[in-house]
Formats: structure tokens, sequence, C-alpha cells
């Protein structure tokens, strides 16, 4: 039996977001979760504000129509994928996108969220940030799904970035129903202090053995800066399909800073990643 019976995932009117949908869907099916979909997007008029300032009433109204039609291209793409599976769910809260699924993402056991676009189409509208604002106003686990797609099956193959931290010990955990699932589960220690950690009768590897998960361990001495580079060659090295590891960070100024191994992974990940703060 798998705990995880509550599923929130970001839906907005983009291409990216019918992949997050099916991923959701199948991992709903999988666990047999219950999944919820919540479209959250800023408004378009708060991101283009002069359009308001100093646009037309056409103008405006051309704005606002654009808006109806995303939610329901949004809606229509999750009518798709819902079909027939009354486990699925679609919710369109008017508050502001972070609050909304900050709050609602409390009440759910894994959260499903996109990696942004550096594009940004005006129909995947959210504040810069959303998703590590999200992971960390919300405490709870989330699946980031890359842009340009999520392989057919997640979880085959997984790689666990593995430090001794609160961060990697709260993502190890909300990843341990996948990695039951998994055909093979690879950690990687990353030392980034050239040492190690004193022995001690409890390890990941007997952590992980504990719950019938079978791991291949590797230890890399990497320098901070050099751990998502690190990270993304061993997925690759390993035909990984899903990634797990801590999000870290600082808050500074009312601005989320994020840790370096932590950025470069939603910069630049290849493969769907589970992390939690």
């Amino acid at each position: 039996m798998s705990w995880l019976k509550s599923i929130l995932v970001h839906a907005d009117a983009s291409a990216s977001s019918r992949r997050r949908l099916q991923v959701a869907a199948k991992l709903g099916r999988l666990h047999e979760a219950d999944v919820t979909a919540i479209y959250a997007v800023a408004s378009l008029g708060a991101e283009y504000p002069y359009i308001y300032v100093v646009g037309s009433p056409e103008s405006v109204a051309l704005v606002r129509d654009m808006e109806v039609a995303n939610l329901a291209a949004a809606k229509t793409a999750f009518d798709a994928v819902a079909a027939g599976n009354d486990r699925l769910h679609w919710t369109a809260p008017t508050t502001e996108p972070l609050r909304a699924m900050t709050h609602q993402a409390r009440y759910a056991d894994l959260v499903i969220l996109g990696q942004q676009d550096p594009a940004n189409p005006p129909e995947a509208c959210l504040p810069p940030g959303f998703v590590e604002s999200v992971l960390v106003d919300s405490g709870r686990p989330a699946l980031v799904i890359p842009y340009v797609g999520a392989p057919e099956a997640i979880g085959k193959v997984a790689l666990v970035a593995w430090k001794n931290t609160r961060e990697s010990a709260r993502a190890l955990s909300a990843s341990l129903p996948f990695l039951r699932l998994c055909e093979r589960v690879h950690v990687v220690s990353c030392d980034e202090n050239g040492g190690s950690e004193p022995e001690a009768p409890l390890d990941i590897e007997r952590y992980l053995g504990l719950h019938g998960i079978s791991v291949r361990m590797h230890r890399r001495d990497s320098a901070a800066e050099g751990v998502g580079d690190a990270l993304l060659s061993l997925v690759a090295d390993t035909s990984a399909d899903l990634l797990v590891m801590g999000c870290y960070g600082h808050s500074r100024a009312r601005e989320w800073v994020l840790g370096g191994a932590t950025r470069v992974i939603l910069k630049s990940m290849t493969v769907p990643v589970l992390m939690a703060h």
C-alpha cells in the first residue's frame, strides 16, 4: 500500500501543462491516489500593466478575452486527460496563483509543478520563482517536470542525491513510493567538504535496504558550485528517469535565493526531479 493518496498538479494553458496532467493521471492510477488540477496563473493585466494604463478599451477587452480563452483551453486539456477517470478533479480559484497553489499544496502528499519555461508564454503567466516559492512556502514535496517533457515512464531508474541534511531526508522520505517500484536505484553522495561522514550504525544504504530497496552507491568529491553539473552528468550516465534531491536556499529581502545545485537543476533539468525543502 502506498501512502501517496493526494496529488495536486499545477495547470495552465501551455503545452507543457497537458504533459503534467498526464503524469499526474498516471501516478494517480499507479498509487490509487486522488488528483486535483489547480488552474493558477497570474493576470495578464498584472503581468503587462501598461495595457491597462495606456491601452485602449479595445486592448483591455482583448486581454480579458485572452484570459478567458486560456482558462477554457486549460479546462479542455484537463477534460481530455480526465475522461473516464473519476479520481481527477478540477479547480480554478480566483486568488493570486502562488497563494492559491501554496494553500492547496498543504493538503497534498505530492505536488506536481512544471519547470519554468524561459520563454514564459502568456498562457503560462506565472510570477518569478513560482516553483521554488511553492516548494518552500508549502512545505510539501514536489515533482518538477521539465518544460520539454517527461519520459513515458517515470521511476524505472532513479538517482538519489544524498546529503545528511533535513532537506535531503525529506526528499528521500517522499520518494519511497517511487523507489520501491524502480528497477534500479542509484545513490550519489556528493561531499562538498572533502571528507567522509563518520561511521555509524545507520547510513543511507542500510536505510533504503530496510525498505526493501537495493541501491548502487556512487561517491563524489565535488566543490559546492559543481554539484549541480555533476548530478546532471550522472543522470545521463545512469540513464535515470527520476532525480531525487533536497531544495536548498534562503530568504533575503523578500527574495528566495537558491543554493547552487538547486539553481542549476531547476534551470537545466533533463528528467523529472522530486524535491523537498
